[in-house]
């Protein structure tokens, strides 16, 4: 179905390829699109077969990737109290794709709560990386994500608290796409050097402005006075220039893939058991677990 899509012209931060925004379908329009498309069986038969683990997404803090820890079927990453954040996401195909994004059940693009397919879509390029930073306000300005309480949180200004903590990313392929003749940038071997020429290193994130660093550490104060209960959220930040534009595309109404993040603080990673528990002190009775009877010793010493 043909889409107005909005092609991103700057980023919240750096993006590698260019970012599209998709408009959300009318009622009428998604009642059909919702029915899946079927194509000719000549071009089903070189229709690609999209594994959820090729298309990455990632949470960055200061231009460095979370670790992310899988358990109970999902997977988890450790918000940082305070901390501007931004989701990178990657196509590894060969022809564009568009994702809806979600933070906290809302929509990065225009904040409302809808199905995948009738959300606003970000389109990435082929093989191509983006950097989504904040919520989109506007047509050239976007508002920070920070991690933070449920109660600072955006949703819960906009009375949408029932999904916190989640970050989902679907992911559509367009129709009929003209591919792309390029292949993907092989990973660079870990010290490898040849003929003189060193492997490009990867470029440092930005230093954050002294306005950033103050908002943060204000946050951040906040935060460490707040319960160990307390549960992690993302709130709208400050204001950032980020240009986009319109354009048309045409999607495959059928995700091909789903990828969703589980963030949380981590007392509450703890008691998920997701993280051991770290002691401030020596632990007693791991101690005592820890004796034994015997050692090489020939007599008793002097107290």
């Amino acid at each position: 179905m043909r889409k107005t899509v909005i092609e991103a012209c700057c980023a919240v931060v750096s993006i590698i390829a260019a970012g599209v925004v998709l408009f959300s379908m009318a009622p009428s329009e998604a009642a059909v699109a919702n029915y899946p498309f079927t194509l000719p069986p000549s071009e089903q038969q070189h229709r690609p077969i999209v594994a959820i683990s090729r298309f990455e997404v990632d949470v960055l803090v200061n231009g460095r990737t979370l670790e992310e820890y899988h358990a109970r079927g999902r997977s988890y990453v450790e918000a940082i109290a305070g901390a501007e954040y931004e989701v990178r996401i990657r196509n590894p195909l060969p022809y564009r794709v568009a994702v809806a994004l979600s933070v906290d059940g809302l929509n990065s693009i225009d904040a409302r709560r809808t199905s995948a397919w009738n959300a606003s879509k970000w389109v990435i390029e082929p093989y191509g990386t983006i950097h989504i930073g904040g919520w989109q306000m506007s047509s050239d300005r976007a508002r920070r994500f920070y991690f933070t309480s449920e109660r600072d949180s955006y949703a819960a200004k906009l009375g949408q608290t029932s999904n916190l903590g989640l970050i989902s990313a679907v992911f559509f392929r367009e129709i009929r796409p003209i591919p792309t003749p390029i292949a993907p940038p092989p990973r660079p071997y870990p010290g490898y050097e040849e003929d003189g020429l060193r492997r490009e290193k990867r470029s440092e994130a930005p230093a954050p402005s002294a306005e950033a660093q103050g908002a943060a550490k204000e946050r951040s104060d906040l935060l460490t006075r707040m319960p160990n209960d307390e549960y992690a959220a993302t709130g709208i930040g400050r204001s950032v220039r980020n240009d986009v534009r319109w354009v048309n595309m045409d999607l495959d109404s059928r995700p091909a893939a789903e990828v969703t993040l589980r963030y949380e603080y981590y007392p509450a990673l703890v008691r998920l058991g997701i993280l051991p528990r770290q002691y401030d002190r020596p632990d007693s009775l791991r101690r005592r677990e820890g004796a034994t009877g015997f050692e090489d010793r020939r007599f008793s010493p002097e107290p």
